[in-house]
């Protein structure tokens, strides 16, 4: 039993010497002062040779470098020249913390039994050990909305940092959106003869709208109750009305993104916005006159309609924009792939997009979507100093190369299981970096 107990003890030393993801970061002791980077501030505007200082987490000075504060000795100071500075990116509608290996049922944590689970909060699910963490922020993603999926309501999702000890530590605000999986019109058909698929009316349509209806209105009239019985369903539908959440529709047609908002505006819902692909482009004026703001599929994918122009994907955030629609980019499929955020958006720059407009679809406009935005998603005096420094452009592949970042002032580690690998192999044959 000794020598088993001393076996089990080796491999706890062994496994903590060769963990991949890198411990959390400490809170800032001392000022910090960014000088002579180009800094793109979030907003739509750009600083040349510009100083950021930060204290206690929060932003103490943005503007040029002429006017940074003059005793720096007070400050933990970066020479920045020839470097750019960016806000953190905000990943919306991400399952990371929730999932780890899509092969393995026990490594996710995102889909709960049941149709209506406004009730369920993704943070508290929320892994600050997974080895996805560290790669997400070597690319400068360092915020994501964590959100659950399955079912009609799929439940609440929250703002979390990445970084931190636990759940606790990581979250930045907690449940600020529900999201709602409007029922299709059509029903998929698979013919194993042919092997083709073909869509049909979806004969429950009505009743599947019905359903929700039902769900919305006893919402509604629990709120109203005096000396109520709690109901943590009901309770977790309140932030809809009172304004405190957005609910995040996602609906694949276009007559289903109509018949999703109108619905939720009948119902008293104050902050709707859209999660859809092309299809919303078929009704971007109805869009534009409600104020809907859209958070858009993966720019780097096959268009949704086969007649579709291939290149479409490409350029729907610049056609939206250009439509007068707040857009922000998400991804919605394979986990990994999700820290090719700054990526997608540098695509979308390559096909009409302008390159501010690119960067605010991943920072403020995102933070606005998810009503954190006077705390967080661009750089100015009084917000969070999330942000980093990257050596180039970092909406392009050959750009992005962080040399430091920083979430709520603390200064994390970048390096995760990836770059080890590739300094190990590297060394292994030779290879030249």
């Amino acid at each position: 039993m000794k020598a088993l107990l001393k076996y089990f003890l080796l491999l706890l030393i062994v496994s903590k010497l060769h963990a991949q993801t890198p411990y959390p970061a400490e809170p800032q002791q001392k000022p910090v002062l960014i000088t002579g980077a180009t800094i793109h501030v979030g907003n739509g505007q750009v600083l040349v040779n510009g100083a950021i200082a930060f204290d206690a987490g929060k932003l103490t000075y943005v503007g040029s470098a002429s006017g940074a504060p003059a005793d720096k000795t007070k400050y933990d100071v970066i020479d920045a020249t020839g470097k750019q500075v960016y806000p953190g990116f905000i990943l919306p509608n991400s399952q990371v913390g929730l999932e780890e290996v899509s092969s393995i049922r026990a490594t996710i944590d995102f889909d709960e039994t049941g149709e209506f689970n406004p009730n369920v909060r993704s943070l508290i699910s929320y892994n600050t050990d997974s080895e996805m963490i560290p790669a997400f922020r070597f690319n400068g993603i360092l915020m994501a909305e964590v959100a659950p999926v399955g079912g009609v309501i799929a439940g609440t999702s929250s703002i979390m940092q990445m970084e931190g000890w636990n759940w606790e530590d990581a979250a930045h605000t907690k449940d600020v959106a529900i999201h709602l999986n409007w029922p299709g019109t059509l029903k998929a058909k698979f013919d194993f003869d042919t092997f083709t698929r073909t869509f049909e009316a979806n004969p429950d349509y009505p009743k599947n709208i019905e359903e929700i209806n039902v769900f919305f209105n006893d919402a509604l009239h629990y709120s109203k109750l005096v000396g109520k019985e709690v109901n943590l369903k009901m309770e977790a539908m309140q932030g809809l009305f009172s304004g405190a959440q957005t609910l995040i529709i996602h609906a694949d047609l276009a007559k289903e993104i109509v018949d999703a908002i109108k619905f939720a505006q009948a119902h008293g819902v104050k902050k709707i916005a859209l999660l859809a692909d092309d299809q919303a482009l078929k009704v971007v004026s109805f869009l534009k006159e409600n104020n809907i703001p859209v958070i858009l599929a993966p720019v780097h994918r096959v268009p949704s309609k086969d007649d579709d122009a291939v290149d479409l994907p490409y350029e729907l955030p610049s056609l939206m924009v250009k439509a007068g629609i707040m857009i922000s980019l998400s991804h919605d499929g394979m986990l990994g792939l999700s820290r090719n955020l700054p990526f997608y958006a540098g695509t979308a720059v390559a096909y009409g997009l302008e390159k501010e407009e690119a960067l605010k679809a991943m920072t403020l406009n995102t933070a606005t979507i998810l009503g954190i935005e006077k705390k967080t998603g661009s750089l100015e005096v009084g917000k969070d100093a999330t942000l980093f420094i990257s050596a180039g452009d970092a909406l392009d592949y050959n750009g992005n190369k962080l040399s430091d970042a920083f979430i709520v002032g603390k200064r994390v580690i970048l390096n995760s299981k990836q770059q080890e690998l590739y300094d190990r192999y590297s060394k292994k044959y030779g290879h030249k970096k």
